[in-house]
């Protein structure tokens, strides 16, 4: 009996209208759709798939056994996802040994900052894998925000906001633009880091970019400190131009 295929569908982000043609044709041709969520919630990703969903194909949640509870470097974190990572690699192996096609939805595309790798990187030497790319959650809001990101010469930097403090200022002291993923409750710390390096005027606050509740603002009009999980940081770039 043939094995599986596993296929990263890359989702986009977060407008269903965005998903490409191959995305779909990918969605319908499976037998298994998996997707990552935070327990007793139904995720993102399966939120946005809603509409393209083939009717009879099983449903694999796979529930994160921490998010946001504990620090990403602590070790108990480390241990849980290690822990929730290799459960769900086998759970996905099961179906791909029985020959079942499975495809594990990814927000935005499933080769950036993406649960998926995790999965992938364990299964690509045992089954068959492809991956279908997916327009970036960052390319989405700078879309959303109508702001042209780089000119020239400009070298786009990409910062995840959990670095240090320091390290934040650095890359930012040498970005000529910049796109700053992962805010959550590092909103504060990323805010001080850019005007430190003199880029808070130029930086813009996306929310939930090209979704139904967008929210785009420059960063200096945000007063709280919240931001959720499709949030972004945008520094556009002032270079060469003719």
């Amino acid at each position: 009996m043939s094995v599986g295929t596993l296929t990263g569908v890359g989702l986009g982000p977060g407008d269903p209208d965005l998903l490409t043609v191959k995305a779909v044709r990918a969605l319908e041709a499976t037998h298994v759709v998996s997707y990552f969520a935070k327990s007793g919630r139904r995720g993102n990703a399966r939120t946005i798939a809603d509409r393209w969903m083939p009717p009879g194909a099983t449903e694999l949640p796979l529930l994160y056994p921490v998010t946001v509870e504990i620090r990403f470097d602590h070790a108990d974190y480390v241990s849980a996802l290690s822990a929730f990572y290799a459960e769900s690699t086998e759970l996905l192996a099961g179906h791909l040994a029985a020959g079942r096609d499975v495809a594990l939805l990814c927000e935005g595309d499933p080769l950036f900052y993406g649960s998926f790798m995790h999965l992938y990187v364990r299964l690509r030497e045992r089954f068959p894998c492809r991956i279908v790319p997916g327009v970036t959650g960052m390319s989405g809001c700078w879309t959303a925000a109508g702001e042209p990101m780089t000119w020239g010469d400009d070298v786009l930097t990409v910062v995840p906001g959990t670095l240090p403090p320091e390290a934040l200022r650095t890359r930012f002291l040498a970005a000529d633009a910049a796109v700053v993923m992962k805010l959550g409750r590092n909103l504060p710390k990323v805010r001080a880091a850019l005007a430190d390096a003199g880029l808070l005027e130029r930086a813009l606050y996306v929310e939930r970019g090209t979704m139904a509740a967008e929210v785009v603002m420059p960063l200096v009009d945000k007063r709280d400190d919240d931001a959720p999980y499709f949030s972004v940081v945008l520094v556009p770039g002032q270079g060469r131009r003719p």
